[in-house]
C-alpha cells in the first residue's frame, strides 16, 4: 500500500475485526490510557451512523438493496463506506491529524477489505485490494493507516457476543452479522489480509472464550507505542 503523495504529520492507528470482536472496547480503553498520557488523540468510529454521508451504506446494511451481502457487488458497496470516511475525515478530524494528532478508528477502509473480499473468489483478491486502496488513499486522498491491529474472534464466537449485545433479539442483527457462511468467509480474509498486509493480529480467544478487555488491551497498547 501506497501513502498519498503529501505527507500527514498525525498518526492513524486502526483497529479492525469481524463483527462482536470488541473493537469497540478496545478503541475506548486505547483512547483512554493515551489520553492519560497527556497525548493529543481523538477516537473515531465507522461506519459514521446518523450522518448523511452514511445514508446509502446504512441502506444496504439494513437490506434496502437486498437481505444477502452478495446482492451488492463489491465495487458499489465499498463506494458506499467510503463515501462516509471521506466525509469524516474533512469534516471531523483532518486538521487534528494534520496538526500531529493520533487518530484511533474503530474500523476503517481495511473493513472493506475484508468484507468486500468476503464476496469474490479469492483468485480476485489482490486485484480487489489493489483497487481499493488505490480509491481511497490516493484518489480520495484519505490517510493511509500507521498501523492496523486485527481483533482475531472465531466468527462463532463473535455471534454469541452480538445475540448478547442485542438481548437475544436476531432480528437487531445488519445483513452481515446474520449471515454465519458469509461471516466465516469474512474470517478466512481478514486472515488472507493479515498475513499479506502487515496487519498486527491479536489472538482474543484462548480456550474457547474471550481474554479479559485487559489483557487484549496490554496487547493493544504494546503495538500502538510501537508506531507511536
Amino acid at each position: 500500500m501506497r501513502r498519498a503523495e503529501y505527507t500527514m504529520a498525525g498518526k492513524l492507528i486502526v483497529l479492525e475485526g469481524l463483527d462482536g470482536s470488541g473493537k469497540g472496547t478496545q478503541t475506548e480503553a486505547l483512547f483512554r490510557t493515551l489520553e492519560e498520557r497527556g497525548l493529543r488523540v481523538m477516537r473515531v468510529s465507522f461506519p459514521n451512523y446518523g450522518s448523511d454521508a452514511a445514508k446509502l451504506l446504512d441502506d444496504y446494511l439494513h437490506g434496502t438493496f437486498g437481505n444477502d451481502p452478495n446482492d451488492v457487488n463489491p465495487y458499489a458497496a465499498s463506494t458506499f463506506f467510503a463515501i462516509d470516511r471521506y466525509a469524516s475525515f474533512h469534516l471531523k478530524w483532518k486538521q487534528f491529524y494534520n496538526e500531529g494528532g493520533i487518530i484511533i478508528a474503530d474500523r476503517y477502509t481495511t473493513s472493506n477489505a475484508i468484507h468486500q473480499c468476503a464476496k469474490l473468489e479469492q483468485a480476485q483478491w489482490d486485484g480487489f485490494l489493489e483497487w481499493l486502496f488505490r480509491y481511497e488513499y490516493e484518489q480520495l486522498g484519505l490517510p493511509e493507516p500507521d498501523a492496523v491491529i486485527y481483533l482475531r474472534v472465531d466468527p462463532e464466537v463473535s455471534q454469541k457476543l452480538m445475540t448478547g449485545r442485542y438481548a437475544g433479539d436476531e432480528g437487531k442483527k445488519d445483513i452481515h452479522e446474520s449471515n454465519v457462511p458469509y461471516l466465516m468467509q469474512c474470517r478466512r480474509a481478514a486472515d488472507y489480509c493479515t498475513e499479506h498486509l502487515g496487519w498486527q493480529p491479536v489472538e482474543c480467544i484462548a480456550d474457547g472464550a474471550m481474554r479479559s478487555i485487559e489483557d487484549i488491551h496490554a496487547e493493544v497498547l504494546a503495538l500502538a507505542d510501537a508506531v507511536l
